[in-house]
């Protein structure tokens, strides 16, 4: 099985220098849905550089996966789009922290709710949702904390080795978590003060080989973008 991770595109909150005006579910910023855009026809039209065979049109990816969360909706469908595929909702693999936001208050970081299921439906039609989401959001309890974030990628690494060895899937998330992600499927744990860094619609790739091994292609890939549209 082939797996790329995917970061998403520019969000409002990426583009902020401070604090004071971020919000709870940043959408994507005019760069971060220019990104998208690119990514999806990247990934339509040209090869995978690292496969044997280059002259085929597209990464060839089989099944698309992305959180919950308005920047990765937002970015997983251009590339759906492009690649003809029906993205699924997977709760689990939305950045660290979840839905909150701290106002500088002195009341510290409050939860939020995330987006209802009515809302996702009208936005992003054809989506596949879980049965678990309704209308009162899907997120509704305090700040992840990075513990918590760890255990949750132990648990979604677990499903990905789980799966059947022959598929190509990507999994559009977000920068922390890919990096929690990351260092789950190769170490089993939190590696301590490593960060692999993503780059907005950075492309990474994991190969799981049938026999056993994690083969690390590539991290951090952004062929799809000039220079002055990486952020």
């Amino acid at each position: 099985m082939e797996l790329y991770l995917i970061r998403h595109g520019q969000s409002l909150n990426n583009s902020l220098e401070g604090t004071g005006d971020r919000v709870a579910d940043p959408p994507l910023t005019e760069l971060g849905q220019e990104q998208a855009e690119r990514i999806g026809e990247y990934l339509k039209a040209i090869a995978d550089k690292t496969d044997e065979d280059t002259r085929r049109a597209g990464y060839g990816i089989q099944r698309l996966f992305c959180s919950a969360m308005l920047r990765t909706l937002q970015t997983t469908q251009p590339i759906a789009r492009a690649m003809g595929l029906r993205p699924e909702i997977w709760l689990d693999v939305h950045e660290e922290g979840g839905i909150w936001l701290d106002k500088g208050d002195g009341r510290g970081p409050a939860g939020h709710s995330g987006l209802m299921r009515s809302e996702i439906e009208a936005q992003f039609p054809g989506f596949i949702m879980p049965d678990g989401m309704g209308e009162n959001g899907w997120w509704n309890r305090p700040k992840e904390t990075y513990e918590e974030m760890i255990e949750r990628a132990k648990c979604v690494a677990e499903a990905i080795v789980g799966w059947e060895k022959g598929e190509r899937v990507a999994i559009v998330s977000h920068g922390a978590f890919i990096n929690g992600l990351v260092q789950v499927l190769l170490h089993g744990d939190a590696l301590g003060q490593v960060y692999f860094s993503n780059h907005n619609t950075a492309i990474n790739r994991l190969d799981f080989l049938d026999n056993g091994l994690l083969r690390v292609r590539y991290l951090n890939r952004v062929e799809h973008l000039p220079p002055e549209r990486i952020s």
